[in-house]
């Protein structure tokens, strides 16, 4: 069974293979740009979460060994 996602995307690759060369180069250009950009604002966001944690005091200190004894317990 082939759902309508796969369909849409087969679509859209065919799109792009009509594509001259220079056009579907720069698409992929665009496309990793914003993955790129996607990821520093996962990031950032995570960043900001841990220092308001931080704040709050709602993050423990200690080392790799320390997390896996708090794991196991």
């Amino acid at each position: 069974m082939v759902s309508q996602h796969t369909i849409i995307f087969q679509e859209v690759l065919d799109i792009v293979e009509a594509l001259p060369e220079h056009q579907q180069e720069n698409l992929i250009d665009i496309i990793r740009h914003r993955l790129i950009e996607r990821r520093r604002e996962v990031i950032s966001e995570n960043i900001k979460r841990a220092r308001e944690e931080y704040k709050r005091a709602e993050v423990s200190r200690g080392t790799g060994d320390d997390l896996m004894k708090e794991i196991a317990e």
